[in-house]
């Protein structure tokens, strides 16, 4: 049962988990969560009906109820869980993976994340240990419930006038396409804009840079102002400026701040990045009146910790950004509202999104390499000792592998969850100062610890 992580419950349909799993998890569920009625959302993978299919049957004979939105993105899920009241709520989708990926993504009460330490070993160790499924005798029914246009009347809120914007946006055949024409209309430049579970055009994931390639190509060849790329399951998004050029997800926390703070005067909020992120984010928001946190990588961790400080907005690397509005929890939609909202003015004003990010862009950064590695915390820990013994650190942080940091440069390295892998990410004050680190790394790992 390799499904089981830190997040949520994920991998290779019929391989990692299957059809009993599914069942199971759905049996617990009401019992761990205490509840007799689940939420339930699916997307449009090609095994996402048969486990849709398990998990009510398990929900059902442990004599809860099941109100099934059917296909959603994951906000939408949250959406529903928040909105109205449920207790537990899971959605079907394996987010970014490949298309012979599947998972479950267990919520509750406000939509708060139900990750490996808040609730899913436990379903774990009940199915490990065999405890028993007996079917109730009074058992759950099935009520369809459709939530669609509440949840785009909650995303229109956050609408302004995009008329004057020539926007590029790549569906990547996933959840996004519930919305986005409804949301945007129909003189967007739209890329992969059909659901299909086998996502023929390119994998979902946003993070891989190929993926991202016709999007890129797209917003040159139609003079786009802004591309916009959503992931399988509509829960991240990432963006591309009118020069077709990538912008680092990490870069999008602070430019939020244009939003937030200078449009609509939210000063003194606090706002949380994760531990990857750029040291300009802070820079950049800070003078404004912010309170920057930082924090653990994951859903399960940085929707629990804005709730905690009762942030205003934060995001991640990976491109989810969180929102106090939605519940403290991440919606690609709404954050890309919110992104075109910020275009639109810039360019009323002669403005483009590169010249904005330009103003928050002050290192060059390696972004995450990845090392294979068996020993991560004695890999881990060598780092942290070769370059202290260096130099007197001026921050440091070990709450997710390690950050630290010296007056102009500083790196990350954190233990994957799911494989043998050391993810590090290196920024610096120049190109030169970047190369050095980051090959003073390597072959301190190679020699030390074989790293791949």
């Amino acid at each position: 049962m390799g499904a089981f992580h830190a997040y949520d419950i994920r991998g290779i349909y019929n391989v990692d988990f299957d059809m009993e799993i599914a069942y199971k998890v759905g049996y617990f569920i009401p019992e761990l969560l205490d509840t007799d009625k689940v939420l339930v959302g699916r997307d449009c993978r090609t095994s996402s009906d048969e486990i849709h299919d398990a998990l009510i049957a398990g929900i059902t004979d442990a004599g809860a109820d099941v109100y099934d939105i059917g296909l959603s993105s994951t906000p939408m899920v949250y959406f529903g869980t928040a909105h109205y009241g449920f207790k537990a709520s899971v959605q079907i989708t394996a987010s970014h993976n490949s298309r012979e990926y599947n998972g479950m993504k267990v919520s509750t009460t406000d939509a708060a994340a139900v990750g490996y330490d808040a609730g899913l070993s436990t379903i774990k160790k009940w199915i490990d240990e065999g405890k028993d499924t007996p079917v109730k005798e009074k058992k759950g029914q099935v009520f369809g419930k459709d939530i669609h246009d509440e949840y785009l009347a909650f995303m229109n809120r956050y609408k302004e006038d995009y008329s004057g914007l020539n926007i590029a946006m790549d569906l990547s055949n996933g959840m996004a396409n519930l919305f986005a024409k409804e949301i945007f209309g129909d003189k967007v430049h739209y890329l992969f804009d059909e659901l299909d579970g086998t996502f023929p055009n390119h994998e979902p994931n946003p993070l891989i840079h190929k993926n991202v390639v016709p999007l890129e190509e797209l917003v040159k060849k139609s003079g786009a102002d802004i591309g916009v790329i959503y992931d399988g399951d509509a829960d991240r998004v990432m963006f591309v400026d009118e020069k077709g050029q990538f912008i680092s997800p990490d870069l999008i926390i602070a430019l939020m701040g244009l939003y937030f703070i200078s449009e609509r005067g939210e000063k003194g909020c606090k706002v949380l990045q994760d531990i990857r992120s750029s040291k300009a984010v802070g820079e950049f928001l800070e003078p404004m009146g912010v309170e920057m946190h930082t924090w653990k990588v994951g859903r399960a961790f940085a929707a629990r910790k804005l709730r905690e400080l009762d942030g205003l907005w934060g995001g991640e690397l990976a491109g989810h950004y969180y929102f106090k509005d939605f519940f403290y929890s991440d919606s690609g939609l709404l954050a890309s509202l919110i992104v075109l909202n910020i275009t639109a003015r810039l360019k009323a004003e002669g403005k483009t999104i590169s010249s904005a990010i330009a103003n928050i862009v002050k290192y060059d950064n390696s972004g995450e390499i990845n090392f294979r590695i068996e020993n991560k915390q004695g890999a881990m820990d060598a780092v942290k000792e070769h370059f202290t013994a260096k130099e007197t650190p001026t921050a440091f942080m070990d709450f997710d592998g390690y950050r630290i940091e010296f007056p102009d440069w500083w790196l990350n390295i954190r233990p994957s969850n799911t494989e043998p892998y050391l993810r590090f990410l290196c920024e610096a004050s120049s190109e030169e100062l970047l190369h050095h680190k980051v090959e003073e790394t390597r072959e301190l790992l190679k020699r030390e610890f074989g790293a791949e």
